[in-house]
């Protein structure tokens, strides 16, 4: 199988799909980039180095995939659709420095992608599991060093939300917690073959030299998100009642006002109230 000359050409990504008889899934998120102009971007604040190790999510065609092997030591490419994995694995079968997995990234081990400290994730994410795997590697052990992704715009914004904004909300603190994080350029849906009905930006994550409130049981704070956040409209001295009895000392050791509500904390705040809220349970 001979691949096309250039995958940033609209006209030979649609002779590709031809010649593999593939038929683009919405399901699964199968758009593909096309404009070499967000590619550069996208590489761009990657800020790859010869030595570098990056995991690639949804390789597609293989045009980013292509970029990364040109730039990186090592690229692992996770690929859930086995007829674009079959594709992958014959067009880079000469590529040693390349691995393939064919998987739902969702399924995977995600310590034993990320099995050291130093790894980039650069990627165009499929947009139904954005959110959730980038709060999973959240709570490996070695996180990504650095995260650069196209993702859809609406996430992009819940990422870099502040508190007290529409879009702040458990996305916004589970992400910036550990990471500071830019929204480096939105995306026309024409940059993409077959056009996405949302709008899309490329987001650039950088790993903090430690998490925003200090270390925290990440699973249990998620379920006191969920818990806070699904009753945003009380203060937090009434919705912290299901979880303790009397909150009121909780909340004064976590410098956080009884009358405060939950999109009114800033992400640094609530390890602090995990913490002072264990005795009380």
């Amino acid at each position: 199988m001979t691949a096309p000359v250039n995958l940033t050409r609209p006209s030979e990504v649609r002779a590709l799909l031809t010649q593999l008889d593939f038929h683009p899934s919405r399901l699964l998120g199968q758009n593909f980039l096309i404009d070499r102009n967000i590619l550069n971007i996208l590489l761009g604040a990657a800020e790859l180095k010869a030595a570098d190790a990056v995991v690639e999510v949804g390789p597609g065609l293989g045009v980013l995939t292509d970029a990364l092997l040109a730039r990186a030591a090592a690229v692992t490419a996770i690929e859930k659709d086995h007829r674009l994995a079959a594709y992958l694995r014959e067009r880079f079968a000469d590529r040693p420095h390349m691995t393939l997995i064919h998987s739902d990234v969702l399924d995977c081990d995600f310590p034993a992608l990320f099995p050291r400290p130093g790894l980039k994730l650069v990627a165009n994410l499929p947009y139904a599991i954005a959110a959730r795997l980038l709060v999973e590697l959240t709570a490996i052990p070695h996180p990504p060093a650095l995260v650069v992704v196209t993702i859809q715009r609406e996430v992009a914004a819940r990422l870099i939300a502040a508190p007290s904004s529409d879009d702040y909300g458990l996305l916004s603190i589970l992400i910036q917690r550990h990471y500071e994080i830019a929204t480096v350029k939105h995306i026309a849906p024409s940059c993409f073959w077959p056009p996405p009905e949302v709008q899309s930006s490329i987001s650039k994550l950088v790993l903090r030299p430690a998490p925003l409130g200090g270390p925290a049981d990440e699973l249990a704070l998620r379920a006191l998100l969920r818990h806070a956040f699904s009753r945003r409209r009380k203060t937090m001295a009434r919705s912290l009642r299901d979880l303790a009895p009397a909150p009121l000392p909780a909340l004064a050791a976590a410098g956080i006002a009884p009358t405060a509500r939950a999109e009114e904390l800033a992400p640094a705040a609530w390890p602090a109230l995990l913490r002072a809220l264990a005795p009380a349970r």
